[in-house]
């Protein structure tokens, strides 16, 4: 199957009095380029939902929101710093005695100095947190992925589309060429008459400025390798995977090809033809960066 590059996925689990909501969003992006915001209290995860995500998307420029929420009555508690309250008070009263001021110290006045007072979470289960996270993550990435299948699909749909058309014009210009060949000796013929009047006509001359002129404008090669590149795009779309910069490739070499075709033309519809022809391979261009 075919996967776009952009998506989006969205899960909310919620019990045992905590709630996690996990939302994935992504863009085109040449690599895998992940994202991830959430609450720093959940930043352990961090190299866990990577994994997660590697483990079913391959490119696009992805970003994660995380939101957490503990409902429990118990989510954090204040430790008394003993140690930092002794320090505190010896050094008071060390001033005391060096400046002759009185000891006038109070607990209320202990207790605002920092860090006596420190709050600190309520310890939690890591590995039960993260039970309930990852389904989260694996939920809106099962979301996320179904987007980008339903949206690669609809790519995979236009792109056979404007394949078909590009063979259209491919062959018209396969088909164009013998006409060239055969309007360009006639009207040579009908030059050549009319400078020589009566006279007659050197046929091998003829047949080697004919010849000379097909060499210049012959396309054949780039006609063969046109089809070969259209016919290897519509197989890697049949055949699926992660095959965007295996297109992106190949559609560079079509416009190459497209080029040199407009470079030799030397006819008013093979040069209309071959515009026709770059403007599609650009649109396919266009449309095979939105894949994964």
């Amino acid at each position: 199957m075919i996967k776009s590059m952009t998506g989006f996925g969205r899960c909310e689990i919620a019990e045992n009095n905590r709630k996690f909501t996990v939302e994935i969003k992504s863009v085109n992006h040449r690599y895998l380029d992940v994202n991830i915001k959430m609450p720093k209290a959940l930043n352990f995860f961090e190299s866990a939902i990577r994994g997660e995500l590697k483990s079913r998307i391959s490119r696009g420029k992805v970003d994660v929101f995380v939101s957490y929420e503990d409902y429990s009555e118990k989510t954090s508690t204040v430790r008394y710093n003993k140690e930092v309250a002794q320090e505190y008070l010896k050094f008071m009263r060390q001033m005391g005695e060096e400046f002759g001021l009185e000891d006038d110290v109070r607990v209320s006045m202990l207790a605002r100095f920092p860090e006596v007072f420190t709050m600190e979470e309520a310890g939690v289960d890591e590995e039960e947190l993260w039970k309930e996270l990852r389904r989260a993550v694996a939920g809106a990435a099962v979301m996320f992925v179904d987007t980008r299948i339903a949206e690669g699909s609809h790519l995979k749909e236009d792109l056979l589309e404007k394949l078909r058309n590009m063979t259209e014009l491919v062959e018209f210009i396969s088909g164009r060429m013998p006409q060239i060949m055969s309007e360009y000796r006639r009207r040579l013929e009908e030059k050549v008459r009319e400078l020589l009047a009566d006279a007659a006509v050197d046929e091998s001359r003829l047949l080697t400025e004919v010849t000379i002129f097909a060499d210049k404008v012959c396309v054949d090669e780039e006609i063969v390798r046109l089809r070969s590149h259209i016919d290897t795009t519509a197989k890697a779309l049949e055949e699926g995977g992660s095959i965007g910069r295996k297109l992106d490739f190949i559609a560079q070499e079509m416009n190459r090809e497209a080029n040199t075709i407009l470079s030799k033309a030397n006819d008013l519809e093979i040069s209309n033809c071959a515009i026709e022809l770059k403007t599609e391979i650009e649109k396919v261009r266009e449309q095979i960066q939105n894949i994964e």
